[in-house]
């Protein structure tokens, strides 16, 4: 399932009794998800890493009250004072057997010892699969038939809504766009490896590296690539880091897109398709711009319709006033066929 599907379906089933897992390699997004469900529903969140447990955390240790032996529960799980919300297990596949099988009465039971889960709280989990080459016990069948399983699908189109909304570096997003396979790739995961987490941190140390360089005085873009190589490595291995870098180095510079935007009209477009792709990524990295937005207008008329109703929706998603430039009406009446549903 793709990750705007997954969060469809989550949403629809915390409404139910049911617990949820989400299955997925590491760094694909799952935590996320849980925590967008929280905050569109505007309940509390408790985020607990099943593989740090220990057997008896969940029941609690034993009291003696009035001579009898009773068990104490752990603060980390909801009172019944606390406001219905979310109890999360992350990394549950990750967690010794013994540890899953004390999740066996609280998460169909909903309750534990002398615990009992307030009414309105609900369980998800998450996990990687075996094939993912991350720590993973079988989860016991007595437990996975307490859950409703979900699988995550890797998407760019899923990515790229979310990349643009939350302004993941440009180039990051242009070379992705001609470079799917690499969003993520665990042919060697022993350290750094392409995931979509891992290309956010990418983003990150080209902005935080540009910002240094314009300190300096060097072009934003050429200081976001020097000296950067055995820190993009180290977060995602070196093949997809060569490759990475030798786009970024011959990816047109910021002071040509500069250009385009000074004159849409009449400044020479790129020709390479990854060019054009920047190009896309660094208008909507700016897109609530008003210089920007009048350039993205003239461009729609100019760049080829896929590629301009790729710009017009991403401009959208950033700046949702630009739906009222002449050119997007023009355009819209012109390539109806091209507009995103």
């Amino acid at each position: 399932m793709k990750p705007s599907r997954i969060l469809e379906a989550v949403e629809q089933l915390i409404e139910t009794r049911w617990p949820v897992f989400m299955w997925g390699p590491p760094g694909v997004g799952k935590s996320s998800i849980v925590k967008q469900v929280a905050e569109r529903r505007k309940v509390p969140l408790i985020d607990i890493r099943a593989a740090l447990l220990d057997p008896t955390d969940i029941r609690g240790i034993p009291a003696i009250e009035n001579g009898k032996a009773i068990w104490c529960p752990p603060s980390f799980l909801p009172g019944p004072d606390q406001p219905a919300g979310i109890l999360f297990f992350d990394e549950l596949s990750s967690a010794p057997p013994l540890v899953q099988a004390s999740l066996y009465q609280l998460t169909l039971d909903r309750r534990v010892g002398e615990y009992r889960l307030p009414d309105g709280w609900r369980i998800i989990a998450a996990g990687n699969r075996a094939e993912d080459r991350s720590i993973s016990f079988r989860m016991p069948a007595a437990l996975a038939n307490r859950f409703i399983h979900l699988d995550f699908e890797i998407d760019y189109s899923d990515w790229r809504d979310w990349a643009v909304r939350h302004g993941i570096h440009p180039l990051v997003i242009a070379f992705l766009g001609i470079r799917r396979e690499l969003m993520h790739d665990m042919r060697q995961p022993e350290r750094g490896f392409p995931t979509p987490r891992s290309w956010e941190m990418v983003s990150d140390a080209l902005a935080l590296n540009a910002a240094h360089g314009s300190r300096k005085g060097k072009d934003p873009q050429a200081a976001s690539i020097e000296n950067l190589f055995d820190i993009l490595t180290g977060i995602i291995g070196e093949p997809a880091t060569i490759e990475f870098v030798a786009f970024c180095r011959e990816a047109f510079s910021e002071e040509t897109f500069l250009r385009l935007i000074a004159d849409a009209q009449n400044a020479p477009l790129p020709r390479k398709l990854g060019d054009i792709y920047a190009l896309v990524s660094y208008l909507v990295s700016r897109g609530k711009e008003k210089s920007v937005q009048q350039a993205a207008g003239i461009l729609l008329n100019r760049l080829q319709p896929e590629l301009a109703a790729l710009l017009m929706n991403d401009l959208l998603k950033v700046a949702p006033v630009f739906a009222a430039n002449p050119m997007v009406r023009e355009f819209m009446g012109k390539n109806a066929g091209y507009i995103a549903p």
